[in-house]
């Protein structure tokens, strides 16, 4: 059986640095590439077979971890490793939370890469062995962290679109179902992250989305 992977990074060299260890790992293995999260997104909605992802939260268009939610939203099951030139123990901990399944640092070697890729392609969960993840030192991220991962993926998808500025009736359309369902979700979602309203929730879920940014490279 074809594996299939999903290589998402801006910068060409590195993708193809990861090509070639997914290569020397799988041998004929089918592997797309994608250089912004909107490419990301599209392909992950798409396409229900991808074995493993392997995702650059810094490229155009991402938007930190809370770009990891999106896609764990948008297709829970999948396999999503972070790749990160930054692998503080914060970085990998916060990831690993929000339900990436593994975590490779840029500095990796091929060898290093092919053995993560090996272990999460076997359902274990990755991170760099000389990382100690300890405990979230931040409570109100520790807290959110905890409220994000109680939303039902079809919540979570639906926080990640109003983060992207869609309204209701424009979120109904995209999910095919009704308005009053989405309106539902909303409050939902409002409930479960502790707020009042659809902004804080965007605020909230930002806080996230910062870090990330600023964390992972």
């Amino acid at each position: 059986m074809r594996l299939k992977f999903i290589i998402a990074d801006d910068h060409p060299l590195f993708r193809g640095a990861l090509r070639q260890a997914l290569a020397r790992k799988s041998g004929e293995a089918d592997i797309i590439e994608a250089g912004d999260f909107d490419t990301v997104k599209k392909l992950v909605l798409e396409a229900t077979d991808i074995d493993l992802l392997l995702l650059d939260l810094t490229m155009p268009g991402a938007s930190g971890l809370s770009g990891l939610v999106m896609l764990k939203a948008i297709h829970p099951a999948l396999a999503v490793v972070i790749v990160s030139a930054t692998d503080d123990p914060a970085t990998v901990r916060r990831a690993l939370e929000l339900g990436a399944s593994g975590f490779i640092s840029k500095s990796a070697s091929i060898e290093g890469i092919e053995k993560a890729v090996s272990a999460v392609l076997a359902g274990d969960i990755w991170a760099p062995q000389e990382v100690d993840l300890g405990h979230e030192p931040d409570p109100e991220i520790s807290d959110l962290i905890q409220r994000i991962r109680t939303l039902t993926p079809q919540q979570a998808r639906v926080l990640s679109m109003l983060a992207e500025g869609l309204l209701n009736k424009q979120i109904a359309y995209e999910l095919n179902v009704s308005e009053a369902t989405i309106k539902a979700h909303v409050s939902a979602v409002l409930q479960k992250l502790g707020v009042d309203s659809r902004t804080q929730a965007v605020i909230r879920l930002a806080k996230i989305g910062g870090d990330g940014v600023s964390m992972v490279n």
